[in-house]
C-alpha cells in the first residue's frame, strides 16, 4: 500500500505537467482563425495584455498552488508522519477549488459552441490537467486514511 502514493503521485505531476503545457482548448472562428491555447499560454497572453492581475490569480490558482500541494504531496507520501500533520490547513482548504479551471474551459466551450461565432473542442492539455487533480484527490485521501505508527502495511 505504501507503494501507491508515490506511484500516483508521479503520474499526478507528470499530468500536471502536461496539462499546464499542452493546449487546453482548440477555438476556432470563421473557419479560418484557430487558437489553441495552453494554461501556461492563456497566462502569458494575459500578462503581455495589460491584465496582470487576472495573469497572477489565475496563475496562482492554477499552477503555483497546485505546485505547492504536489510537492507537500511527495513529502507527506515519504515521510513517516500522518497525514494531518504533513498538509497545512490552507493547502487542504485550497483543495476545494482544484476543479475550478477544468469548470471554466468547459464554460468557455458551452459558450463558444452555442454562441454561434466560434467552434470549441477540449484539447490533451484539460484532460491531463482533470486527470492530476483527480489523481492528487486520491492521493490526499489514501494519505489521510494511513494511521501513524501502522508498519503492519504492505507494499
Amino acid at each position: 500500500m505504501r507503494l501507491v502514493p508515490p506511484i500516483l503521485l508521479f503520474l499526478a505531476t507528470v499530468a500536471f505537467a502536461l496539462g499546464v503545457t499542452l493546449p487546453l482548448i482548440r477555438v476556432e472562428r470563421l473557419y479560418f482563425f484557430t487558437e489553441e491555447p495552453s494554461l501556461a499560454g492563456i497566462i502569458a497572453a494575459l500578462w503581455r495584455g495589460g491584465d496582470p492581475f487576472l495573469a497572477t490569480v489565475i496563475a496562482l490558482f492554477s499552477v503555483v498552488f497546485p505546485s505547492i500541494k504536489l510537492l507537500l504531496l511527495h513529502v507527506a507520501a515519504h515521510s513517516g508522519r500522518a497525514a494531518h500533520d504533513r498538509l497545512p490547513a490552507w493547502l487542504r482548504g485550497l483543495s476545494n477549488w482544484s476543479m475550478l479551471d477544468v469548470v471554466l474551459v468547459a464554460l468557455v466551450i458551452f459558450t463558444a459552441k452555442t454562441s454561434g461565432l466560434a467552434t470549441a473542442f477540449t484539447r490533451p492539455g484539460l484532460w491531463f490537467f482533470a486527470l492530476s487533480v483527480v489523481l492528487t484527490v486520491a492521493v490526499s485521501a489514501t494519505l489521510r486514511r494511513e494511521q501513524p505508527g501502522d508498519d503492519t502495511r504492505a507494499d
